[in-house]
């Protein structure tokens, strides 16, 4: 007589694997019930320019034309870089944060200064 006990045990293993006896799908329903939180992610454009200097107007300009038709975009994390090293990026906008959570849009290494509390908040020029 033939010992089928391991071909049996093969047919039986889902029915173990549940644990209960129960007729459905072995694997569960997921632990999340809402979607993942949104991530972030970067979009690398490339345009040439004579130098730097050019190039950061170029992508200022770009970079403020695109916040304005897709305002989701995150402008404050702007950034440029040479197309061969973008471990070299350079921040386009300052997005310094003020006292009530807004960020200033001006372009980063703008003339003036920050200053935090009192009526005008968050500002820069010529200390008015």
């Amino acid at each position: 007589m033939r010992d089928d006990r391991a071909a049996r045990r093969h047919r039986e293993a889902p029915a173990r694997l549940r644990g209960d006896g129960r007729d459905g799908p072995l694997i569960g329903t997921p632990r999340r019930a809402t979607g993942r939180p949104p991530r972030y992610f970067t979009v690398h454009l490339g345009f040439a320019a004579t130098d730097p200097a050019v190039a950061r107007e170029h992508a200022v300009a770009y970079a403020e034309a695109l916040g304005l038709l897709r305002p989701e975009l995150a402008l404050g994390a702007a950034a440029l870089s040479p197309a061969d090293a973008w471990h070299r990026a350079e921040r386009l906008f300052c997005d310094a944060v003020g006292p009530d959570g807004e960020r200033c849009a001006d372009v980063a290494g703008h003339p003036g200064f920050h200053h935090a509390p009192g009526p005008g908040g968050l500002g820069w020029g010529d200390g008015d």
